[in-house]
């Protein structure tokens, strides 16, 4: 077996607005299709950001994370940034408050984290 690339990520979030405004609108990805599923009574939404695919869906009824960030399962998103402090400035401009930078202390690359409307962990690494 020879696997290509991740194709995407899914994660479940319970806010369909605030989803939206967070993902698309302040960090910039594309909405390539959205889908109203009555009977699973959610919204599937898939972004799109160069060739990374994250596979949203949306159930207000979905279980808390149970702790932060160590819970079993998908840990944080990464992003990679060319310039950390403006893109931190950036995110503290739109109201996303984000963990002061530090240095990654295996590979020495700065890095951040913020939260999604949800409490997801998201880093940046310059």
């Amino acid at each position: 077996m020879k696997l290509k690339h991740i194709h995407h990520i899914a994660i479940i979030t319970s806010d369909y607005e605030k989803t939206k405004d967070f993902y698309v609108r302040k960090l910039g990805f594309k909405v390539i299709r959205e889908n109203h599923r009555e009977d699973r009574a959610d919204i599937k939404v898939d972004l799109q950001m160069g060739d990374c695919e994250l596979e949203i869906f949306v159930n207000q009824n979905a279980p808390k994370r149970p702790t932060y960030p160590e819970a079993l399962g998908l840990r944080h998103l990464a992003f990679k940034v060319k310039d950390i402090e403006k893109t931190v400035s950036e995110l503290n401009e739109m109201g996303i408050e984000t963990e002061p930078i530090r240095f990654d202390i295996f590979t020495e690359e700065k890095m951040t984290f913020f939260k999604d409307p949800d409490g997801l962990p998201i880093e940046i690494r310059e």
